[in-house]
């Protein structure tokens, strides 16, 4: 069974730092303004297996931090989270959804209609472009 449900900020540092940036220690993926955003989680028979935090600033949104267990990646369960991250998003009443993402994951993002609104930059050894979404 699948569920999907917000959880603390704290619960997804295990997940994070396990698929993002194992070589790093676990403050490496602890963002500063994690108090300050909304955290989901989607778990499948209890074991929480993909994260993803959104942070609201008016009308604008970003999520961050987005990572799915590597033994259930190319399952849909990142595109459920992110799914269900994206109706959150509207319920808000945000106009514009962003995310940084890795260059491997462009297409990824462009499922969702994202569209890459920025060059290539490099950050901790990783290429990135920030994508977005408007809702308008």
């Amino acid at each position: 069974m699948i569920e999907i449900k917000e959880i603390d900020a704290s619960e997804t540092w295990p997940l994070r730092h396990k698929v993002m940036w194992p070589s790093k220690p676990l403050d490496f993926v602890v963002l500063p303004n994690d108090d300050e955003g909304l955290h989901f989680g989607l778990f499948e028979k209890e074991l929480l297996v993909s994260v993803i935090s959104l942070f609201i600033n008016g009308q604008e949104g970003q999520f961050r931090k987005f990572a799915t267990d590597d033994y259930y990646q190319g399952k849909g369960y990142g595109t459920k989270l992110l799914n269900y991250l994206i109706g959150e998003a509207r319920k808000q009443n945000i106009k514009s959804l962003k995310c940084n993402a890795r260059i491997t994951a462009i297409e990824f993002y462009q499922r969702f209609g994202m569209k890459v609104a920025s060059e290539s930059i490099r950050k901790n050894g990783k290429d990135y472009v920030i994508m977005e979404l408007d809702f308008e």
